[in-house]
């Protein structure tokens, strides 16, 4: 696959994979850094396999890493959520449209 130079777009291509995207939501869920080790029960995946899709994160600008001893902690950063943030907002004036195909509607318990 050829690499586009737009950075939007690199950090789109990012986050369009299921594991990456279960990674991506693992740590938004943490809301602080998470070990390397504590992915493969989020994915499913061998710990080689998130070993990839997280230095995809790393070359996409989505996810920041620091190692200590022999573990490697990884968080978001703030500014590739702000311009994701930004991407999605540029397209309907804010508005993201929802397909009723989506929408589930919960009627309260009497």
């Amino acid at each position: 696959m050829k690499r586009d130079a737009d950075p939007d777009t690199q950090l789109l291509q990012g986050a369009a994979d299921p594991t990456r995207l279960a990674i991506l939501r693992q740590l938004a869920a943490a809301g602080v850094e998470v070990c390397a080790c504590d992915f493969t029960a989020c994915c499913e995946v061998a710990q080689p396999t998130v070993s990839h899709h997280l230095k995809v994160l790393r070359e996409t600008g989505w996810v920041a890493s620091e190692r200590r001893a022999s573990w490697v902690y990884y968080r978001l950063r703030p500014e590739a959520v702000a311009r994701f943030g930004a991407i999605a907002g540029a397209m309907g004036g804010g508005i993201i449209p929802v397909s009723p195909r989506s929408v589930r509607v919960v009627q309260p318990l009497v």
